[in-house]
């Protein structure tokens, strides 16, 4: 079904953990890449997974942040919390940079762990289907659709294979229009023959550390549009003031008074998710909670929004 790909940063983590029974519930399987060396924040939300009966699949080989040199820490975390179970699995990240050879001593190294190939680049798809062949049919298979067109994914058409699209055209928070289309992937999986689909949630694949001063606040909310077969746009909702770094709470607040005001004129199809109506209340407090918890919020209703489409 929905597989979300996280970047494992302090907010995205805080939100696996914070909808891990949404996440159990709807059989939505969550991909985490760990970017920071702590490695607490990924075992809480872990746990979390488990405990609400969920399943996730941590990148084990991340491509980005403080692990890309070496990823033994989180093979480590996997081996000493989450051996014996299904809920946890090994996630391959298949770059342009390993040979068939890497991929298989990898996949043989994290056996215990029902290793999944995240397919992001990897340049030799024809000689990696050869051998796998005879355990292909066990194989889970992710597809970043950027570097896995068509062609490539024909090779593991014997396994089950998961298509995630980033939706999210990442710019400066000045320049985003006010609405944009998202993607239909949620509707079309199926018949691109895939078992479950994917994206990066509101966030984009362009990894970034973060941080320098915003010079304006942008908060970006998904919907569903019924008349308009289904497809999933974006808003984004811009603040006023764009040419200064100072007052990101004044900026919020113009850019949170821009959803109230979209949400209360009864035609922007948005779904009054939990995290909507948090949003709400942030309104009605003048209350500026930073601007990581207003990612966190947007991804949230992300999943909301999803998991109420596909019921």
């Amino acid at each position: 079904m929905y597989h979300p790909y996280f970047r494992g940063k302090q907010f995205e983590l805080i939100t696996v953990r914070e909808l891990a029974v949404l996440l159990a519930e709807k059989n939505f399987v969550p991909v985490i890449e760990p970017v920071r060396e702590a490695l607490g924040g990924l075992k809480k939300a872990l746990s979390a997974v488990c405990a609400a009966g969920g399943r996730a699949i941590v990148i084990v080989n991340p491509y980005h942040g403080d692990h890309q040199e070496d990823g033994t820490s989180i093979t480590g975390l996997l081996q000493e919390g989450f051996i014996g179970t299904d809920s946890v699995a090994a996630g391959i990240l298949l770059r342009s940079d390993m040979t068939v050879d890497d991929v298989l001593a990898c996949y043989e190294h994290h056996a215990d762990h029902h290793p999944v190939l995240v397919h992001a680049g990897f340049t030799a798809p024809k000689a990696l289907a050869t051998e796998l062949e005879d355990g292909m049919l066990g194989i889970t298979n992710v597809f970043v659709e950027d570097h896995a067109k068509l062609l490539y994914r024909r090779h593991f058409d014997q396994g089950a294979r998961i298509l995630v699209r980033d939706g999210f055209k990442r710019q400066r928070n000045a320049d985003y229009p006010a609405m944009e289309e998202f993607s239909d992937l949620h509707v079309t999986y199926g018949e691109l023959g895939m078992v479950g689909f994917g994206d990066f949630l509101i966030v984009g694949d362009v990894y970034s550390e973060g941080g320098g001063p915003a010079y304006a606040v942008a908060i970006h909310l998904t919907f569903i549009d019924p008349d308009k077969d289904d497809v999933m746009y974006i808003y984004h909702f811009v603040s006023d003031t764009k040419d200064t770094p100072t007052d990101p709470a004044g900026k919020f607040g113009q850019a949170l008074a821009k959803l109230i005001t979209k949400l209360d004129s009864g035609t922007s199809h948005i779904l009054e998710t939990e995290a909507v109506k948090e949003f709400r209340d942030l309104h009605a407090k003048g209350h500026f909670p930073g601007l990581g918890y207003v990612k966190k919020l947007s991804m949230k209703h992300h999943i909301e929004t999803l998991a109420s489409y596909l019921g």
